[in-house]
This record gives C-alpha cells, sequence and structure tokens, in this order.
C-alpha cells in the first residue's frame, strides 16, 4: 500500500496568484513557508524555513485568492506532486508542489503588519475587552 498525504502549516510568502484553465477551472498558485527550531549538541538554538509550492482547484482557489494575503497563516492539507517540462534553454525543469484537497485559514490578525510603524500602531491600540455585569449570580438560579 503506498500514501502520499503532506500537511504543512505556515504563512503566506506571497499573495496567492488566480488564474484559469482553458475548461474554466480556477487554480490559484501560493507559496508557504515553515520553520522548526532545534538545539544543537552544543545548545545552540537552531532554526530552519523551508518553502513550499502549493496548488489549488476549483471554488477553493477562488476563496483562498480572495480572503488570503502574505503572511496569512494556513492549514494545506494534500498530495505531493513533481512536474517536468522543457524549459526555454533546452534544459529539463522540475517543480515539487503541494496539489491542496483542502485549505484552511489561520486565525485572523487586526491587520498586516508591513512595518515597524504598524507594529507600534497596534501596540497604542488598546486591547478589546469583556465587560461582565456587576450583578451577583445566585447559585440557585443555575440550571443545572
Amino acid at each position: 500500500m503506498y500514501f502520499n498525504r503532506a500537511i504543512i502549516i505556515g504563512n503566506l510568502t506571497r499573495d496567492p496568484e488566480l488564474r484559469s484553465l482553458p475548461s474554466g477551472v480556477q487554480v490559484a498558485t501560493l507559496g508557504v513557508a515553515t520553520n522548526r527550531v532545534w538545539k544543537d549538541k552544543n545548545g545552540a538554538k537552531q532554526e530552519s524555513t523551508d518553502f513550499h509550492n502549493v496548488v489549488v482547484f476549483g471554488r477553493q482557489a477562488e476563496t483562498t485568492a480572495q480572503y488570503l494575503r502574505k503572511g496569512s497563516n494556513v492549514l494545506v492539507e494534500g498530495r505531493m506532486q513533481t512536474r517536468s517540462w522543457d524549459g526555454t534553454d533546452g534544459q529539463k525543469k522540475y517543480r515539487t508542489e503541494v496539489v491542496a484537497d483542502r485549505v484552511q485559514f489561520g486565525p485572523r490578525t487586526s491587520g498586516v503588519v508591513s512595518s515597524p510603524a504598524d507594529v507600534k500602531a497596534m501596540a497604542d491600540k488598546p486591547a478589546e475587552t469583556i465587560e461582565y455585569p456587576e450583578e451577583n449570580i445566585n447559585i440557585d438560579d443555575i440550571p443545572f
């Protein structure tokens, strides 16, 4: 039995690009960056980033292109596929990508952070708080 399954959780490296096939099917291409952190044998913190090419088809491609932007958090589930073609220079070209079966959007941020000024503006903005009622609650009023 063979199994080809990829699950990646990361951030978009660029805005999704939406195109149409001659058949009319929508195709979105996006880049996702994942990272891992570990300690080497000396105890020093190491970090590595991997970049993944993702292809999404159909209605899911449309919603992906509509709602996701560079830096968005995303979970992609699908299969690995390698395509090959002859380049303009006569060389054989290869591209390995994840063909998505499912794309799940990550938590929304309150805004896109593109500069240190954006970070400062977000820090200066007051946090939303929940206001609880001041009245006392009688234990006998709870139905369970």
